[in-house]
């Protein structure tokens, strides 16, 4: 395969050994409370990488913690004023650090320069030639897809993504390339602290609702962020998302925008679509010239359009054609997203990040199609109660490719007290009963398991669906059908 290191159209603005000109790095001291985040991780290991000096805390011991050890960071287990060297130079927050954190509290008290993790990863992607994937679904699978692919094709990206890329073995990485791929999370606006070369919108929905007031604030949202777009830079974009639309419309005609979608009338567009055993072919068109035929290795019709997305940030990358495509199929991808955990008696299980009814959906086609079990069995744990009361009626729509749906209590994260008596699994199954199909609530994982263990039979599937810890399920289930084999 060519090397084509030295063929790729990347302006020369920053070379990556001018990091320290944007943000002082080499032999100053960086704190990171919240270490073992994913997100976290990826930027302490950068910070690594470029001379810093990395400390930090964490509330348990995890492997993304030994790595960072390994490195040569000191990551102490608890939160605790004493973590906080007086020769620290600043501190990273992630997203779910309490104002009442007393390394915070500490921090703040000696003046210290605080970062939210947005905004160094904003600040250490601008050094780079940045690709920011967004959308309210598929962006740590699409960014992941493309990330393997630029690592495949000999560009050594730096990364970070939402989830480990199971290829790769992590959700981050330090490369000597030239390109930044960021997942671009949306909550908190985090993702306005990007300036890519290369945005791309993936869709639009209604979703985080316990911070955004409306649908209309979270496309203006999306809005700002394609706005930062450095100049001669590209939009990719969902052309079949009616909310994506309203975002291109509110933007300057001097942004370039190429669309990507199922529509000949989209800039890159995927034709002669066929289903064979389970996965899907097509042929993509650029501007009604046709690039190549794709094979790819994930099911489910979304992950055309993922495909898609991936083809136009490649292409406009100046990676060449032929190589696209002989990579594209590589992709088998991420940690819990239709993630096939095993195969033992008759029974498939897998383990899914669903937790929006449009991802449940489209996940649950997905399994019809590529394993066609005789009965699912979803075990979905509700991610948020605010998420849940404001999506019900949706939520309570999307199970209806499962045969049997079993729900325990919702997963707690960023809620109110008032948020927890407004709603409760209880009312979701009920919907779920009301729209005709078949739902229990189980409270406990362990029982969960033991009515798995008394009803599932040969030729099912159980998937495990969530943002929470319902993966634990799946791998007690496993655990019991490994030792009754």
């Amino acid at each position: 395969m060519p090397d084509v290191r030295n063929k790729i159209k990347a302006p020369n603005r920053h070379k990556v050994a001018d990091i320290n000109n944007t943000i002082s790095v080499a032999g100053k001291r960086f704190h990171f409370i919240g270490a073992g985040g994913i997100g976290m991780s990826g930027l302490a290991r950068l910070l690594i990488k470029h001379s810093g000096i990395v400390t930090g805390s964490e509330q348990t011991p995890s492997g993304i913690v030994d790595k960072l050890l390994q490195l040569g960071a000191d990551i102490k287990i608890g939160h605790h004023e004493n973590n906080l060297s007086p020769e620290t130079d600043a501190v990273v927050i992630s997203a779910a650090i309490e104002q009442d954190n007393p390394e915070l509290q500490l921090a703040r008290k000696r003046g210290l320069k605080v970062y939210k993790y947005a905004q160094l990863l904003g600040l250490l992607s601008n050094c780079y030639y940045g690709i920011a994937v967004a959308g309210t679904h598929g962006k740590s699978t699409t960014s992941g897809w493309l990330t393997l692919l630029l690592k495949q094709a000999a560009l050594d990206p730096n990364f970070t993504i939402g989830a480990e890329i199971t290829q790769l073995g992590s959700s981050s990485g330090v490369g000597d390339g030239k390109f930044f791929v960021a997942e671009a999370c949306e909550y908190d606006r985090s993702f306005l602290n990007l300036k890519p070369e290369i945005a791309c919108i993936l869709n639009i929905e209604a979703d985080h609702l316990d911070y955004y007031k409306n649908e209309d604030e979270i496309i203006e949202a999306f809005s700002q962020f394609a706005r930062g777009v450095r100049p001669g830079g590209v939009l990719i974009a969902n052309g079949e998302d009616s909310n994506v639309a309203k975002t291109i419309r509110q933007l300057s005609a001097d942004l370039r925008c190429e669309t990507f979608g199922l529509n000949k009338n989209c800039n890159f567009s995927a034709r002669n679509i066929q289903l064979i055993n389970g996965l899907y072919t097509f042929d993509i068109y650029h501007n009604g010239d046709m690039l190549g035929a794709a094979r790819i290795s994930l099911p489910g019709r979304h992950n055309i359009l993922n495909a898609l997305a991936v083809v136009a940030m490649a292409v406009n990358i100046s990676l060449p054609t032929q190589q696209i495509f002989e990579l594209l199929g590589n992709f088998t991808g991420i940690d819990r997203r239709l993630m096939l955990k095993e195969k033992i008696r008759g029974v498939t299980i897998l383990d899914d990040y669903a937790h929006h009814p449009t991802e449940i959906k489209a996940s649950l086609e997905a399994i019809r199609q590529r394993y066609e079990p005789k009965r699912i069995w979803c075990i979905f744990q509700p991610h948020q109660y605010s998420r849940t009361r404001f999506l019900l009626d949706d939520f309570a729509e999307s199970f209806k490719l499962a045969d049997i749906t079993i729900v325990p209590e919702i997963y707690f994260v960023r809620d109110s007290q008032q948020a927890e008596k407004q709603i409760n699994s209880k009312i979701l199954v009920q919907r779920i009963r009301d729209n005709k199909s078949d739902a229990f609530f189980i409270d406990g994982f362990e029982r969960i398991c033991d009515y798995l263990k008394e009803k599932v039979k040969d030729g099912d599937l159980v998937v495990t669906m969530g943002a929470g810890d319902i993966w634990k399920v799946a791998d007690e289930y496993i655990q019991w059908l490994r030792e009754n084999n």
